[in-house]
């Protein structure tokens, strides 16, 4: 193995890829819940991404021996500098939480994956367990991003921390999920908030409507270019790759519809305050941007077949996120909808995209979307839910 030091090429490699995702999930939550404790915290894992890298550049130069080793490498190389810029983006996302409140322009029933705080009540079933026994994430398809134990945050908690009464968890996952994991942590029924009352100006109602569905689209798709571009090179599949070139061709057009919207939008204002709101849209925009063109520079090892050393896929399979590519073989399932199967609150695996068996794709998959026998799933989630889904598909 390649080490330097202390330390090996691999667990750098693991460390970053599971950092990128848990950095976004503490950026978002950040600004949904305006929140600059938690953004300081994604500036802290930001500083280390940078470290890791530093470290990644230095242990691939004193490595390669020869040309072979060079550019195999080089992928590596590329793979992980997209990883520190995914966290850089997360740093400019959580940023906005310091400055300004954007929650109104954010519709969280519209992301794909949700990002929610719960109490623990006295009530709980999760009171005085430990994450690892509880497996939530194999259970309700909701993993814990962060735990608030009084005025001290616990970020990326381990397994073996201990929720306790009183604890306020911030949580991420399929919205699906959202009601089964309140229950658990309240012992009570869950209950959607009552919406805002909506302004009475219906043209800028109308605008603000579309702001929020265009950021929820921006932010679904850039964790999906993600998950596909890890996907494409995990599996060397040229097709993903190249599907994930054309979503950052669409992201570059979602950003340019938006910042239409928001100049729409700030026609007539005067308010400082809601030009700062205006402002903080445009840069979640840009770093949701930013995260595609990472993602694409990922996928790119695979377009332009550079060969990745074995120490890359063996660091994705260490990774506390698997990516799984299953065929459905369980009749039981045939013919049966994504929203009936829960397969994503049942085992923590979040579909990214389905093969069918005359070889198109359907990317980020509907609840409404019908498995057939013969279809190909791939997946991202925690390696605990590996086994379940494995059960359910029959293979």
């Amino acid at each position: 193995m390649l080490e330097l030091g202390t330390f090996n090429v691999k667990d750098v490699l693991v460390e970053m890829k599971d950092l990128s995702d848990s950095m976004l999930d503490l950026a978002y939550s950040a600004v949904l819940y305006s929140n600059p404790e938690i953004a300081k915290e994604v500036f802290k894992l930001e500083e280390r991404m940078h470290s890791l890298l530093y470290k990644m550049r230095i242990a691939i130069m004193l490595g390669a021996r020869n040309l072979e080793d060079a550019i195999e490498f080089s992928g590596i190389l590329q793979i992980a500098s997209a990883a520190e810029k995914i966290s850089s983006a997360a740093g400019g996302i959580a940023k906005i939480a310091e400055s300004v409140d954007i929650t109104r322009y954010l519709d969280r029933s519209d992301f794909e994956e949700a990002v929610v705080n719960v109490k623990i009540k006295s009530a709980s079933e999760l009171k005085d367990k430990t994450l690892d026994s509880l497996q939530l994430e194999t259970k309700t398809g909701m993993s814990v991003s962060a735990i608030k134990r009084g005025s001290k945050w616990i970020y990326l908690p381990d397994g073996d921390e201990r929720l306790g009464e009183g604890d306020l968890i911030i949580i991420s996952g399929p919205t699906e999920g959202i009601p089964v994991f309140c229950k658990l942590a309240t012992g009570e029924e869950y209950k959607e908030k009552e919406a805002a009352e909506e302004p009475p100006d219906v043209v800028g109602r109308k605008i603000t409507e579309e702001i929020a569905d265009l950021m929820a689209d921006m932010k679904n798709m850039s964790e999906l270019m993600v998950g596909l571009a890890y996907s494409a090179v995990m599996f060397e599949s040229n097709e993903i790759a190249a599907e994930v070139k054309e979503l950052e061709e669409t992201m570059d057009r979602m950003k340019d519809e938006l910042e239409i919207l928001v100049i729409k939008a700030a026609k007539g204002i005067t308010k400082r305050s809601t030009f700062d709101e205006f402002r903080g849209l445009l840069h979640i925009a840009i770093s949701s941007e930013i995260i595609s063109d990472a993602a694409y520079e990922i996928a790119d090892v695979v377009i332009r077949d550079i060969r990745l050393h074995p120490v890359f896929l063996a660091s994705i399979k260490e990774s506390d996120e698997v990516i799984l590519k299953m065929e459905v073989k369980n009749e039981d399932i045939f013919d049966k909808t994504l929203k009936d199967l829960k397969i994503e609150t049942r085992t923590g695996m979040f579909i990214l995209a389905i093969r069918r068996a005359a070889g198109r794709w359907v990317y980020n998959p509907a609840g409404d979307a019908v498995l057939k026998e013969g279809d190909l799933l791939i997946m991202r989630g925690p390696r605990e839910g590996e086994e379940k889904v494995r059960e359910i598909c029959g293979c």
